[in-house]
Formats: structure tokens, C-alpha cells, sequence
């Protein structure tokens, strides 16, 4: 029989994240620190939504780029939060989560052969969705001295005359680092230089800790060659809800429209209803979650400090990517050592990248409890370790 299986697909390695996730499912008593799920209900408010638009019987389509009323309170937020406004007709496409965005944004605009950039370690998903768009991923490797921000001399040195589109993964998924805007500003310059585009993947604004998330948007000429990519999973604890959406110049939401129609047909209607309810009335919601995970990643970066474990400090997202390289493992040998012996489930850096060799990604998305019961295990753990290489 001939070969049934796409080469390209086979060619893509599985998701390290989901690979612990699957082995701590089937053990008994494991605590997992390993997967990006707020462990906050939905706010009651929002889930209300949802019920009320099922008992009113709101089951049917919704226009194929979103609810109008989605759309529109989409443009409001972005001109409440950034100072900018997109047309919600033609500007606004409501998506099946940010993934779905960042996979019909780069099959819109990429060509075969064009070079996407992609800064490393980041989320799982940008190199697989580059190379099923015919693209080559060019890899960008972020650095700890650098606070894992990308600096405009690596951009620089990244660009070639085949260079399309940049992501711009801030703030990040694994690391936590952010992107201030003497960052965005040195950037954007780059950018503007060599006339390319950016899709900036902003799942994570609302979870920032040391100032208000700034938005490459914002900056002078960006607006009109920049995919934004955002969300509800993370902000507003609606990760089931499966809802996303990217504003952008029409002509790029055009095309990501046409893809949209043929794959999915539209996102789902009862998260529509409910998204809308909490962009509305969400903000106070959104500022209580916040600063539980500020006190979360306050306590991890203290814990770490006490049993000597390098870690630079995140001030987004809800990671810390300390570092392992003093234990002399790779970082997968450190995860499973530290899963099999004290049942604790954390994410090799090397899941985000190769660049993420000798660090852990580990998710403070988890209550205070479970949080104090894990890294009381992890200085055990550590503990031992330094023994072991005393001996």
C-alpha cells in the first residue's frame, strides 16, 4: 500500500507540554505544575452569560468573523488598553482560541519559502503552524543575560531578503519575560527598515506585574503591519471556552477570514455571548486574578532564592524558567527524575525550543497549597541532588 501519512506532518514532534501532562494523568497523587490553566473558575458573571444565551436559545452560526456586538467591544478594548481602534467590519476576526489565529494569520501572509521568525523558547505552537504554511522557521534564541527580551541586534542579524513576518511572543510562554517600550521602540525600527511584519502574540497582557503591557501597536507605524493575537483563556480563566481573536489591517483579516469560513466555520456561539459579557464587565475579575498570581510568583521567586536555584525574574504570564544547568542533566533526565521521585510534574525547557536546554518551565497557574506542597518537594529534590554531586 502506498505511504497513507503526510511527510510534513509526520516530520512535526508531538507537544512536550501535553507529553508530561498525559503521564501525570495516569498517576496516583502526582501534582502537576506543568500546564497553563488558570485553576480560577470562569467569574460567575460570565458563565451566567453563557447559560442565559442557551436558555434563550442561541444556538445557531454567528457571522463567520464573530458576533457584531463581540467585535465591536473587541475595538473598545483595544482602544481602552492601547489607545487604538480597529474597524470591528473589517478589522476583527473572532477566532477558536489564540492558537487558531496564529495558524490562519501566518497561512494568510507566508508564501512557500518565506522565513518566519521565531524567538526562542516560546510557545509550542509557532513552528509547526510556520512549517504547515510551506514557511522556514528561522529560530531567534533569547538569552538569560537579556532577561529573554529580543533585542533589536538579534532581530537585525536574524533578517534576510526572505524574511516575512516576525513573531513577537510577549510576554512569553515559557519564560515570563516581558517587552517594555524602549524594547518595542528599537524593534519596531527594524522592522520598519527591512518592511516586514509582525505578528505579536498578546494572550498574556493582562498578566503583568511590573507595568501596564505595552503593545508594539502602539508604537509609531506599527498598527498597520502587525497581527495582533489575544484572547479569553488566560485573563478570564475561559480556557474550555475556546475563544480568540486577531485584528489587523483588512486585507490580512480578509484572507484569515476566507481560511476561518472553510475550517471552522465560526467561533462557538455561546462563548461569543459570554466573551462579550466579560470585556464589559470583566476588568475587576481580570485585576483579582492578577494579583493572586503576583503573590504566587512573589513566593516562588523567594523560595527559589532560599534553596539557591537560579531563576531570573518573569513579570508576565503566570511561568518561571529557573535553571538546572548546575545538576549536570538535560532538562528532560532533570523532569522525569523529579516526576518518578517525588511525583511532581514540571516542563522541560527544551519543550519551548533547543534553547530552553537547562531550564523548567514551571506554571504558577496552581493554588498557594499546591504551589508550597511542590516546591517544598523541589528543595528536597535539589537537596539531594547537590549530594549526589558531592560524593
Amino acid at each position: 500500500m502506498r505511504n497513507l501519512l503526510s511527510e510534513k506532518t509526520v516530520s512535526l514532534k508531538p507537544s512536550g507540554i501535553r507529553k508530561f501532562f498525559d503521564i501525570v494523568s495516569e498517576m496516583d497523587d502526582a501534582i502537576s505544575l506543568g500546564v497553563g490553566e488558570p485553576d480560577f473558575d470562569t467569574p460567575w458573571h460570565i458563565r451566567d452569560e453563557g447559560i442565559y444565551s442557551l436558555e434563550k436559545g442561541r444556538t445557531f452560526y454567528t457571522s463567520n468573523a464573530g458576533l457584531k456586538e463581540l467585535k465591536e467591544e473587541i475595538s473598545l478594548y483595544t482602544k481602552r488598553k492601547q489607545g487604538v481602534t480597529y474597524d470591528p467590519a473589517n478589522e476583527v476576526l473572532v477566532t477558536v482560541g489564540g492558537s487558531e489565529a496564529i495558524d490562519i494569520g501566518l497561512r494568510a501572509v507566508v508564501n512557500p519559502g518565506d522565513e518566519v521568525l521565531i524567538p526562542q523558547p516560546s510557545f509550542v505552537s509557532y513552528e509547526p503552524c510556520a512549517i504547515m504554511a510551506g514557511a522556514v522557521p528561522v529560530i531567534i534564541e533569547l538569552k538569560a543575560e537579556n532577561e529573554f527580551r529580543l533585542t533589536a541586534q538579534e532581530l537585525e542579524e536574524a533578517i534576510t531578503d526572505k524574511t516575512k513576518i516576525l513573531v513577537l511572543p510577549f510576554p512569553n510562554n515559557p519564560t515570563g519575560a516581558i517587552m517594555e517600550r524602549s524594547d518595542l521602540e528599537a524593534i519596531a525600527e527594524v522592522i520598519r527598515k527591512h518592511d516586514i511584519l509582525v505578528m505579536s502574540d498578546e494572550i498574556y497582557a493582562e498578566l503583568t506585574y511590573k507595568e501596564k503591557h505595552i503593545s508594539i501597536i502602539e508604537i509609531e507605524g506599527m498598527r498597520e503591519r502587525t497581527i495582533l493575537i489575544n484572547g479569553f483563556s488566560k485573563a478570564y480563566a475561559m480556557t474550555g471556552w475556546r475563544l480568540g481573536y486577531a485584528c489587523g489591517p483588512k486585507e490580512i483579516i480578509e484572507q484569515m477570514l476566507k481560511l476561518h469560513q472553510f475550517a471552522i466555520m465560526c467561533a462557538p456561539t455561546t462563548s461569543q455571548y459570554a466573551a462579550v459579557e466579560a470585556l464589559r464587565n470583566g476588568d475587576e475579575d481580570v485585576a483579582e486574578m492578577r494579583t493572586a498570581y503576583n503573590q504566587r510568583r512573589r513566593y516562588l521567586m523567594h523560595a527559589f532564592r532560599e534553596m539557591g536555584l537560579e531563576c531570573f525574574e518573569p513579570f508576565g504570564a503566570f511561568y518561571v524558567f529557573p535553571c538546572i544547568k548546575e545538576f549536570g542533566m538535560t532538562s528532560e533526565e532533570f523532569a522525569n527524575r523529579f516526576l518518578a521521585e517525588e511525583k511532581v510534574a514540571v516542563v522541560p525547557g527544551t519543550a519551548f525550543g533547543d534553547c530552553g536546554e537547562g531550564y523548567l518551565r514551571i506554571s504558577y497557574a496552581y493554588s498557594l497549597d499546591n504551589l508550597k506542597l511542590a516546591i517544598g518537594k523541589l528543595a528536597h529534590f535539589v537537596e539531594k541532588l547537590r549530594k549526589e554531586r558531592q560524593e
